[in-house]
């Protein structure tokens, strides 16, 4: 009797990865349905402890040449982008000769908001042979359902809030500059730039109105967005930040903002009597 032939291997994603959680989830939920993950985790954002288990390297962000020669030695067709990576200076990415290929093939997109540059890569990445894929593709049960998602519900004067902050972050985000505000009884505390949710957060504390109920922070994707690489996320931290910003609870965006747990956001956003719900946005549905 002849021998079955040999299966062919799985398919091997790749996954560029930044700082956080994410990236592991990524990795977990690929293998749980039977493919192959090869992780490029990027020096000085990517978490030792949470690509550790897969097959790895860490690699510096512009050396591009060493990045693509790794996924293509991996066998990998289709990519993820996941995890928050800072911008660095021009000064500081010394990037070797691919890199600066890419570089110049990014061009202006380089100088423009972080959208603009993500999509840009997205496009030379295409470019070189692979296909993008987007983190919520893969973890579906993280992307943020509509609805109030725990024990507390919105009042009025929340809702007035929610509404407020979806009209400031469109904006916000029609210009590139950030995905997120913080709104306090229709005065408007925060808007995020380019310090991020978190830091956002901190400076909330120190401006909430004490005559006033308790502020809402509300997260969207910007208008444009390149959602296969930089979708709004929150988590634990994000919830926590909430909690000392003295707010009332938390607006995402439903099908377009990730949770990197949300069974704990949930549950200390119901300790702490924080509501958590998805609400609308300009385009409600990740394709």
């Amino acid at each position: 009797m002849a021998p079955e032939p040999a299966r062919p291997e799985p398919a091997c994603v790749g996954i560029l990865a930044g700082g956080g959680p994410l990236p592991g989830q990524v990795a977990r939920a690929v293998a749980r349905a039977g493919g192959r993950v090869f992780i490029v985790g990027f020096q000085g954002f990517a978490e030792p402890d949470v690509i550790g288990p897969w097959p790895h390297r860490m690699i510096r962000l512009a050396a591009a040449g060493e990045i693509l020669s790794a996924l293509h030695a991996h066998g990998c067709r289709d990519l993820v982008l996941i995890g928050p990576v800072r911008r660095p200076s021009l000064l500081n990415l010394r990037p070797d000769a691919t890199g600066a290929r890419i570089l110049a093939r990014i061009g202006k997109a380089l100088f423009a908001g972080d959208d603009g540059l993500l999509g840009a890569i997205v496009r030379v990445l295409g470019e070189e042979g692979f296909t993008i894929r987007g983190a919520h593709e893969y973890l579906a049960g993280s992307v943020a359902r509509h609805g109030v998602m725990g024990r507390v519900t919105p009042d009025d004067v929340a809702h007035a809030d929610i509404a407020l902050g979806q009209k400031v972050v469109r904006q916000l985000g029609a210009l590139d500059i950030g995905q997120g505000c913080v709104v306090q009884g229709g005065l408007v505390l925060a808007v995020e730039a380019l310090e991020g949710t978190d830091r956002m957060l901190e400076r909330v504390a120190a401006l909430r109105q004490p005559d006033r109920p308790g502020g809402v922070l509300v997260k969207m994707a910007k208008p444009d967005q390149e959602r296969r690489a930089d979708l709004p996320t929150i988590g634990p931290r994000t919830v926590a930040g909430a909690m000392a910003a003295g707010l009332r609870g938390i607006a995402l965006e439903a099908g377009a903002t990730l949770m990197t747990d949300p069974d704990a956001c949930i549950a200390m956003a119901d300790e702490a009597g924080l509501f958590l719900m998805g609400v609308g946005g300009g385009s409600e549905k990740i394709t």
